[in-house]
């Protein structure tokens, strides 16, 4: 498929887990050589060792991404909550994948209008750089988070605002489509669960969980970055991708990567602004949910907005990671097949 062929590819929060495994996903020629791929961020840091690594990629499986971090890749400091640095960057985009955040549920509980000022503020500095200069924009893909939905913390409110800035954007652009993708826990994320039980297991320390009825969706950084594509390949204006994936304990996570190591869990109580369980698709929207094979697609809210279809919900009730546990041998391989380094800590201890 060609899809990306000579397009020019902005991703807000380039350099997250998630904005780094879908530059190497663009860069792959997956969906097409695009012309340029610019990541925007305020850390310039994570910017410089990003792209280091990208331009020391030699293997052979990676020498399409080695050519390309050469000639396509480009970086750009700057701040989605200063519109005209975001102006700057957006006037030569094609395609633009949204996903800067402030997403660490504490720290946005701690300094809740940090997080107004980029996920939301953020958002609608977005759509006002394409709105109100009238740029060639063709697709917004906007990241959002299963906390989005039914929120109860300052970061899910943040989103859920987010979420609607961008679809409703959609009334007002004749130009651009903007549609939204919700996922769960990613494995591999920075400031995850996964990889603090980890350096917690590395260092001989008791697991810390928060409560033993506690559950969350888990997916790997590609089956996001899968999502994230598909949203960008088939998703009508104002609709929102959910993909469909595993959900599990959390007290269950921590059992599959002690395996027989001589380690205790210790239950700390919920932090602030935690939910016990997380929900992807509400009760409310599942009666405007259609099935899309690996994912379910959300119907905008807004009347307006909603392609004709004949498509049934496959929903009758919310879809939340309280249902459908996977048991421990099924969490082992599911983070086995999560990554290369998850698969030998596993095997280290197996």
């Amino acid at each position: 498929m060609n899809l990306l062929d000579g397009k020019r590819i902005l991703v807000t929060g380039g350099t997250g887990s998630l904005g780094q495994t879908l530059v190497t996903r663009l860069l792959s020629g997956q969906l097409g050589r695009p012309k340029l791929v610019t990541v925007f961020s305020r850390d310039e840091a994570k910017q410089h060792y990003m792209r280091l690594e990208f331009m020391h990629r030699s293997a052979a499986t990676d020498e399409i991404i080695y050519r390309d971090s050469q000639d396509v890749l480009a970086f750009r400091i700057g701040d989605v909550r200063d519109y005209s640095a975001l102006l700057a960057a957006v006037r030569d985009a094609d395609i633009v994948f949204h996903a800067a955040a402030l997403k660490q549920v504490p720290s946005c509980e701690y300094f809740p209008f940090e997080a107004v000022l980029t996920n939301i503020h953020g958002a609608e500095n977005l759509v006002r750089c394409i709105r109100e200069n009238d740029l060639d924009v063709e697709k917004v893909v906007g990241i959002s988070t299963d906390k989005a939905c039914k929120p109860i913390n300052v970061m899910g409110m943040t989103k859920a605002i987010q979420e609607r800035i961008l679809l409703e954007a959609n009334r007002q652009s004749s130009k651009t489509a903007f549609v939204c993708v919700r996922y769960g826990n990613v494995i591999a994320s920075r400031g995850s669960i996964v990889p603090l039980f980890i350096d917690q297991i590395a260092k001989g320390k008791s697991l810390t969980v928060t409560l033993p009825e506690m559950t969350r969706f888990l997916l790997s950084l590609d089956r996001a970055v899968d999502t994230v594509l598909a949203a960008l390949e088939r998703g009508n204006p104002g609709e929102t991708f959910v993909p469909k994936v595993a959900s599990a304990k959390i007290v269950d996570v921590a059992k599959a990567l002690i395996g027989d190591r001589d380690l205790s869990i210790e239950f700390t109580g919920i932090r602030p602004g935690e939910k016990v369980h997380e929900i992807m698709v509400s009760e409310e929207e599942c009666f405007r949910t259609y099935d899309a094979g690996d994912h379910f697609v959300i119907r905008p809210v807004l009347p307006e907005l909603r392609q004709p279809t004949e498509e049934q919900t496959p929903l009758v009730a919310e879809y939340s990671s309280k249902d459908n546990n996977i048991s421990i041998e099924q969490l082992r391989g599911l983070l086995r097949s999560s990554s290369e380094e998850m698969a030998r800590f596993l095997t280290a201890n197996a």
